[in-house]
């Protein structure tokens, strides 16, 4: 009876140690959100381009495909996308066919989220300038805002900028309803047209690069040939989504090749592609590196305040820098070096890495950075539990994911991944990522 009794305790044992086994496993084994990638292959006879979409996995952060994934992007050339909600519903911006000039049929089509992160098209929205091509949202979600890179009128260029300005772009304002998703036009309540109607658009210097909402303000960030970049600040109101001039003119930068601008903390950083020389204090010979960033914060009526020693050296080893990326610490920043892709190569691609000094905020490399992307990355993300960052590769049609060293920022391989890389249908335009998992 005895034996029977320390047998049945044994077994009684094992059982436990199983459960206890499966919650554990079943916790760590969990997707930690899902990972969106627009991209150019056509999804139907009609030219739309795609969505993919990947689940992450907590413990190791590679990617598996979510079923039904891809599906049409609602129309062609899509590029960048938002998320909002709390990751029930997916905006993306398609440029449309920009064989001509302005780009036909370009729209922002809406998805809501569902279990298991499939995809569902809802409603089309229209972006009230020409050739949109950035689209951002606030913080809360309650509005987004349109980068157009024509306005629709000259006439309205001289009205909201002054007289003599004959050519500019706009930024189209909507409001989210927070139930539907559904997105209704912000009129500019500042600027009327020649016959006294309201401007559906918020127009903002010419050929304009890319746009940050940072400190109460959207800034645009413009390249004019000739005479440099500029900054231009819109006040950004939390109420209504309306946005004021704030400053008449732009701000000159000390740049003329910039191609993003991002925010990190309290600062603003610009990425450009101006060379810039340094001269060590070691007494060698001066070092050119091929880019550089600069980091300012927002001071009065939008104006950037630039930091004292920050403007930092992009990677000598890398070329054509394209996104920015903030980690959620704050303390490192990660670029996107598309390089000298040619077809499936990526001769000078990858991911720089750079330590944010907290006082000066200068920049000072990594250990062992760069990494190795896939060719021509498009974008870097961040996962929603800040272990892992992607790439959205154009060249290869792939995807890059790699592990953040949590204490120095380095970014190594996957765990029990061999390759790091993940295959798409077809090259990328565009990532972002969701907490979402139901």
């Amino acid at each position: 009876m005895k034996f029977k009794k320390f047998g049945k305790a044994l077994l009684m044992i094992a059982a436990s140690a199983g459960v206890v086994f499966s919650v554990t496993s079943c916790v760590q084994s969990y997707s930690v959100g899902f990972l969106y990638v627009t991209g150019t292959q056509t999804a139907t006879t009609t030219g739309d381009g795609i969505i993919s979409g990947f689940k992450i996995d907590h413990n190791t952060g590679n990617l598996s495909p979510i079923p039904g994934l891809p599906v049409a992007s609602g129309g062609q050339n899509p590029g960048r996308a938002v998320l909002l909600g709390g990751g029930r519903f997916l905006y993306v911006l398609n440029r449309g066919d920009c064989t001509v000039n302005p780009c036909a049929k370009p729209n922002i089509t809406q998805f809501s989220i569902g279990g298991n992160g499939i995809l569902a098209s809802q409603e089309t929205f229209f972006s009230q300038g020409n050739n949109p091509f950035r689209i951002i949202a606030d913080a809360p979600g309650h509005y987004i805002y349109v980068l157009d890179h024509d306005s629709p009128s000259s006439a309205a260029c001289a009205l909201a900028l002054g007289s003599g300005v004959n050519a500019c772009g706009d930024i189209t304002a909507f409001s989210v309803d927070q139930s539907t998703g559904r997105l209704s036009l912000v009129v500019n309540a500042q600027v009327t047209s020649a016959t006294g109607q309201a401007l559906p658009y918020f127009p903002v210097p010419a050929n304009p690069i890319d746009m940050v909402l940072a400190a109460g303000y959207i800034l645009t960030l413009s390249g004019t040939p000739g005479t440099g970049d500029s900054v231009f600040p819109y006040l950004y109101s939390l109420s209504s989504g309306q946005l004021s001039v704030s400053q008449n003119s732009s701000q000159p930068l000390n740049v003329s090749q910039a191609n993003a601008i991002a925010l990190g903390g309290s600062y603003v950083y610009i990425l450009a592609n101006d060379p810039l020389t340094v001269t060590p204090t070691d007494g060698t010979s001066p070092v050119t590196y091929p880019s550089q960033i600069d980091a300012y914060t927002v001071g009065t009526g939008g104006a950037l305040q630039a930091q004292v020693g920050g403007v930092s050296p992009g990677d000598a080893t890398q070329t054509d820098p394209m996104f920015l990326l903030l980690e959620s610490k704050n303390k490192w920043i990660y670029v996107a070096n598309q390089g000298n892709n040619s077809g499936t190569t990526n001769s000078q691609s990858g991911i720089s890495g750079y330590v944010i000094d907290p006082q000066q905020h200068t920049l000072s490399p990594i250990a062992h950075s760069p990494w190795g992307s896939g060719a021509s990355p498009q974008c870097l993300i961040e996962d929603p539990s800040f272990q892992y960052i992607y790439t959205a590769n154009f060249g290869d049609s792939t995807v890059t994911g790699r592990r953040i060293d949590q204490n120095a920022g380095v970014l190594n391989n996957l765990l029990g991944s061999a390759n790091r890389s993940f295959p798409l249908t077809g090259p990328a335009t565009y990532c972002l990522v969701t907490g979402r998992t139901s």
